[in-house]
């Protein structure tokens, strides 16, 4: 449709399933703008989907939008697992970020979380940051191509106060040489969004991974002879903030041996598929070793506690210690290095990554050093012949006034490395790891402490938690599940639904019983369900 004569279409390859709870399956429309946002309307889940196959000169393109029931869920998961069909192997988690949660109490969420993303807002790098990064990201990609576009910062404002980017021929077009295309956008994701935008719908081409068809830029015209738009301009607005991509594991599965040249491309990728909130796990162990330090703990301490490079990970989340370890000191330096250099990347592009925080995991040596202090050792998970020199890790209780110094000193730490966050935190302390007691109260005061040692650090800060251990572990009956989702400030924690397309805990769950929370698909777990069905 146009309004004042500008094209305005909603993003290519999105989708939007919307269903009212009170109506049995009664199917209504669902606003996109991200200003409709209302968590008293009916569930919305709103996503951005790029995850698309290219093979054999067959391109798969979803650009669809739905109201519809639940039951069309299984549908879109079949589109995904067709789209990936011909890749061997999918070891890389990609998530779709979902709009929020329903019920009324859930508007002081949302009201909370548009307030965070105008924080975020004001502490963007300049423009000119953002726009030589989209830059650098184009000459990446179609260097003959670099004089052909024209890149811009614009406001809000082009969009009605949502994120956007807008398409339009350069004036300044004579000849070959010339600018041809000017693409702005509201940060360097959406100019860049707006690039693959353009190379899809008016030149027939697409990027993906290289294990989904790589970059197929073969249609691209020369440089000169780019197609001109046919309308004053394309306006493509976001139908949500944000979109999250990547799991606390993939950095096992898929970035452990990863150098800045290769991260380098997946921010590329990242950025050209408009995915603005990336988790951002790379080099925590050097940071954990710095804090760990401040609290009397050793290197020898540390070497019995972090994992090796292929089973961080597990490390992280309290399932394994010591595992492949003991990590090198050059280990600590190259990928705190590398962190600064994958977070600046994403800051520069006007990304939100989000970082790590403390989840109550110690070293052993704290039953030493603190005998005082109250510390449970948990169960074994699935470690070899449940040998302690890596199983059963060690949890210090939420009670403890350590639990709190130590997730501000994390936080804090993380702060005067990379110089700011962007104050979203991802933290698991019971991912497939049983917690001790099903006693509310104690599940309460954990979730509490967790989230006091990030506020403790940044006021700003917001939890995001992945749901998986409601999906994998029946411990989490209603009551236990309410206890710890409850014990944060409404607004302050998001949930990851994390296998929604197959086991949604939003529909068992009422909804995270009024939590915000993230629809979201995990590519690399349907691939293992079609292997089981074949």
């Amino acid at each position: 449709m146009k309004i004042n004569g500008r094209k305005l279409v909603k993003r290519s390859c999105s989708f939007a399933f919307a269903r009212s709870p009170l109506s049995s399956g009664h199917r209504r429309p669902l606003p996109l703008s991200g200003s409709h946002w209302n968590f008293s309307k009916p569930i919305a889940i709103a996503g951005f989907l790029d995850v698309i196959h290219h093979h054999a000169n067959f391109l798969y393109k979803f650009s669809f939008l739905l109201s519809t029931s639940t039951s069309d869920l299984s549908f879109f998961s079949f589109l995904l697992l067709m789209a990936s069909f011909f890749s061997s192997t999918f070891l890389i988690f990609v998530t779709i970020f979902a709009a929020f949660s329903t019920s009324r109490s859930s508007t002081i969420g949302v009201e909370y979380i548009s307030r965070l993303l105008e924080i975020q807002d004001r502490e963007r790098v300049p423009a000119y940051v953002q726009v030589a990064a989209a830059r650098g990201v184009l000459r990446r990609l179609l260097p003959s191509h670099l004089p052909s576009f024209d890149f811009q910062i614009v406001s809000k404002d082009k969009c009605g106060g949502e994120s956007c980017f807008v398409i339009r021929n350069h004036r300044a077009f004579r000849k070959s040489g010339d600018p041809e295309i000017l693409i702005a956008g509201v940060t360097g994701v959406e100019i860049l969004a707006g690039l693959h935008w353009y190379l899809k719908h008016w030149c027939g081409a697409h990027i993906s991974w290289d294990k989904t068809g790589g970059s197929q830029l073969f249609s691209v015209p020369k440089a000169g002879l780019l197609p001109r738009i046919q309308t004053n301009e394309v306006v493509v607005q976001r139908p949500i903030p944000l979109n999250y991509y990547q799991n606390a594991v993939t950095s096992s599965y898929s970035f452990a041996w990863w150098d800045w040249k290769r991260w380098e491309k997946e921010i590329d990728w990242m950025a050209l598929q408009g995915i603005n909130m990336p988790l951002a796990f790379t080099g925590q162990e050097a940071i954990w070793r710095k804090v760990f330090r401040k609290f009397n703990i050793s290197n020898s301490d540390l070497d019995d506690f972090f994992g090796g490079p292929a089973f961080l990970a597990w490390s992280r989340m309290g399932n394994l210690h010591k595992w492949g370890g003991p990590l090198p000191q050059s280990w600590f330096d190259q990928q705190l290095i590398l962190q600064k250099k994958v977070i600046g990347r994403m800051f520069e592009l006007g990304m939100t990554p989000v970082l790590p925080a403390f989840s109550g995991n110690i070293p052993a040596a704290f039953k030493q050093i603190y005998p005082a202090a109250k510390i449970t050792r948990l169960g074994n998970w699935f470690t070899v012949h449940s040998d302690p020199r890596w199983c059963c890790t060690y949890l210090l209780d939420a009670m403890d006034p350590l639990f709190v110094e130590i997730g501000k000193a994390f936080i804090e730490q993380q702060q005067k490395e990379y110089g700011r966050t962007s104050h979203v935190y991802n933290c698991d302390t019971f991912d497939e790891n049983t917690p001790p007691v099903d006693d509310v109260e104690y599940i309460s005061s954990l979730g509490s402490a967790i989230f006091g040692g990030m506020q403790a650090g940044d006021s700003n800060a917001v939890w995001l938690m992945q749901g998986w251990m409601f999906s994998y572990d029946p411990f989490w009956r209603p009551q236990q599940m309410k206890a710890l989702l409850h014990s944060v400030p409404l607004g302050r924690l998001v949930v990851l639904d994390l296998y929604a397309e197959v086991k949604p805990i939003w529909i068992s769950s009422e909804q995270f019983y009024g939590i915000p929370y993230i629809w979201k698909v995990s590519i690399s777990i349907l691939l293992l369900n079609l292997n089981a069905h074949i």
